[in-house]
């Protein structure tokens, strides 16, 4: 038995019957051949974290609320607090940790400019959507 199949087999002993398991993923767009060692949600989580875009994050401001000071708020910084927010509730609920990282890691990747009031304006430029 694989270590990612008794990391599998551990999910199915230990989460809540309500939990996404690894073992159960619909699959990737791409076909991959399954890790040894790691499940399919540490390996998006992986991605993510090693992707371009996650690593862009650090350079885009999250709030303008002070124009002064040296605690600069940015969606790299407000991401890891999602992340880690999201992990807490989750193991509370005995659900998957590894695919809500992922998620939570994931959720400000493609934003437009200036976040949502930006959605807003695309949205009516683009009644068909963008």
């Amino acid at each position: 038995m694989s270590i990612r199949e008794k990391l599998e087999e551990i999910e199915r002993e230990t989460l809540s019957p309500k939990a996404c398991f690894s073992s159960q993923t619909r699959g990737r767009e791409r076909s991959v051949t399954l890790h040894p060692l790691r499940t399919e949600f540490q390996r998006d989580r992986d991605r993510i974290i090693h992707s371009k875009s996650f690593r862009r994050l650090k350079h885009k401001t999250q709030v303008f609320l002070a124009p002064f000071g040296d605690h600069y708020r940015t969606r790299l910084t407000h991401t890891l607090e999602v992340s880690q927010i999201a992990r807490t509730i989750t193991k509370a609920l005995r659900l998957n940790e590894d695919l809500t990282e992922a998620i939570a890691l994931g959720h400000d990747l493609g934003h437009t400019p200036f976040g949502h009031a930006g959605e807003e304006t695309l949205a009516k430029l683009l009644p068909d959507g963008f």
